[in-house]
């Protein structure tokens, strides 16, 4: 069951950085999961350990841990616009 959580809640992050980062309209449900799963061993890699707390990838489902992986999802978007775009929005 919590892989399936997992799935929900990636997707979940990935969707409002998408809309953050306003690609949302340039990527579908697949991508938003992708997104928010990647962004968040990206937040865990780099956020989490400034701020002492998880990430949704292991298995800490806490406000802290939401945010570092939101935060990181945020932060992927803004490294594929950077390097595709040559701007980060």
């Amino acid at each position: 069951m919590s892989f399936l959580l997992w799935i929900v809640i990636g997707g979940v992050l990935g969707w409002l950085a998408s809309l953050v980062m306003k690609t949302d309209a340039q990527q579908g449900m697949l991508l938003n999961v992708v997104v928010g799963i990647v962004g968040a061993l990206l937040g865990g890699w780099l956020i989490a350990p400034m701020l002492g707390t998880g990430t949704i990838n292991t298995d800490d489902f806490s406000v802290g841990s939401l945010l570092v992986s939101f935060l990181g999802a945020v932060l992927l978007l803004a490294i594929v616009n950077l390097v595709f775009r040559g701007r980060a929005r």
